[in-house]
């Protein structure tokens, strides 16, 4: 399969269009010759991840977190998890789905499930069962149901249009083998042949460590760039429902911003870390490391070539590639006249992170203050503020949300860059509270009040993008 395929993933809400995604990425007008050594990641259809696990967002819980909990209401959850799978595949009638054989899927899938929860429910009432034992696999259980009802789906569609379409269902669905994530992927890929099957695979994939429990609920790109790697594809390619932009278009005007059109692996890590979803940090490396490029597309827009991601790009002239930040992270401070040449006082700050689990997205350091600005959603934030209390009783610790404004680029060594981005902001009526810009000069932040995050957005995009 060497250097001739390319690896394609699609997203839950691409997914739930799939009759557009079917005509202009999967078939459209695409001749015969052209419509293999395609492999799709394909993830669980929108919103169904949510009702399985909890939402993303808002933290509601599904049906692991009501099971997890012991709320006996997991199981009202489920069915609504089945009314709603059923449902979509309603949705998909008019474009050829079986729709017995797909209600049967969900159905067998769902009673599985379903079965499985209420046997544990039955054992975690003796005390020889520890939670900690069950809810990881249980967790991975669920999980595992949305990829392969979108998947199953798309087979299913796919060979009513003439399609060669073949079902890769790396779920381990009722496999009692355990095996690594490497094995699972061979294992699943043995007998394909790209060049005249379309493989549909899930974007889950049950291996030893558990794909949940290490990268949560980022596997599906995960999935796509071992699938990547080890069939030693030309290209991955990353369906979404917009290009990959100079920034947000909601919050800027869809008529003002632009597609980056080629950037680096790199500048990829810095939008990763603002949790924009280009793709995973963990999933870009190994594709990086095998010099296996990635294009972000615009599944609605089929014409357009995207954003190549590269490893060895540089932008040949100066310039800003996007605008983007967050604006739900907190700055947890620590002020201590005795810091001052005390060895070791930031490793001990930093350790306060590292034992509550919390990953930081900047850092401002002078003589006696040292500022984390983490995700106001970590789960640990007011025990990590605790530690850093006991470990220093003699310093001023205090919390404050922030939002961070980013701007981006492969090679932004442009002289008057910072004085350009602070007046523009001065200029908005915005006020600086903190920067940071590594020596590489590839990321600028500036920290702000969170009431000033729409408006800084506008004004870094205005100057470095629109003028």
């Amino acid at each position: 399969m060497a250097g001739v395929h390319t690896v394609e993933k699609i997203g839950g809400t691409s997914m739930s269009r799939f009759g557009e995604i079917m005509e202009n990425v999967i078939i459209g007008r695409r001749p015969a010759a052209e419509m293999y050594n395609r492999v799709f990641i394909v993830s669980a259809y929108g919103g169904i991840t949510n009702l399985l696990l909890e939402d993303k967002k808002t933290g509601s819980p599904g049906v692991y977190a009501r099971f997890a909990a012991g709320d006996p209401d997991w199981q009202e959850a489920l069915e609504e998890v089945r009314s709603r799978m059923i449902a979509l595949n309603r949705t998909f009638a008019s474009i050829g789905l079986d729709q017995e054989a797909a209600d049967q899927f969900v159905n067998e899938r769902l009673d599985g499930v379903w079965d499985c929860l209420n046997d544990l429910m039955r054992l975690r009432s003796y005390g020889h069962f520890h939670p900690r034992h069950y809810l990881p696999p249980s967790r991975e259980l669920l999980s595992a149901v949305g990829e392969a009802h979108s998947a199953h789906n798309s087979v299913l569609v796919l060979r009513r249009h003439g399609v060669n379409a073949r079902l890769v269902d790396l779920t381990g669905w009722r496999d009692t083998d355990i095996t690594t994530m490497d094995e699972a992927i061979r294992q699943g890929f043995a007998g394909v042949d790209v060049a005249t099957e379309m493989p549909i695979v899930t974007g889950y994939v049950k291996y030893d460590e558990g794909i949940m429990s290490r990268y949560d609920r980022g596997y599906s790109e995960i999935t796509f760039s071992k699938v990547a790697v080890l069939t030693e594809a030309r290209e991955g390619i990353i369906h979404k429902e917009y290009h990959l932009s100079t920034g947000d278009p909601v919050l800027i005007g869809a008529d003002k911003v632009k597609v980056i059109g080629h950037t680096n692996f790199d500048i990829a890590d810095q939008l990763s870390d603002l949790d924009m979803e280009a793709i995973h940090s963990r999933a870009s490396k190994e594709m990086e490391l095998r010099n296996i490029p990635i294009r972000v597309k615009n599944a609605f827009d089929p014409e357009h070539p995207g954003t190549l991601i590269q490893r060895d790009y540089v932008s040949p002239a100066p310039r800003v590639e996007i605008i983007c930040g967050r604006n739900d992270l907190i700055a947890i401070e620590c002020y201590d006249p005795e810091m001052v040449g005390k060895v070791g006082y930031d490793h001990e700050l930093t350790k306060a992170l590292t034992d509550t689990g919390i990953s930081f997205i900047a850092k401002n350091t002078n003589a006696n203050t040292i500022a984390h600005i983490v995700p106001e959603k970590s789960k640990r934030l007011d025990d990590c503020v605790e530690i850093m209390h006991q470990r220093f009783p003699g310093a001023q610790v205090s919390v404050q949300p922030v939002g961070i404004l980013s701007v981006i680029g492969s090679n932004m060594r442009i002289p008057g860059l910072l004085y350009r981005a602070a007046k523009a902001l001065a200029e908005a009526g915005i006020n600086v509270l903190a920067l940071d810009q590594c020596l590489r000069q590839v990321n600028m932040q500036f920290i702000i009040e969170r009431q000033d995050f729409a408006g800084g957005i506008r004004a870094l995009h205005r100057e470095f993008v629109e003028d």
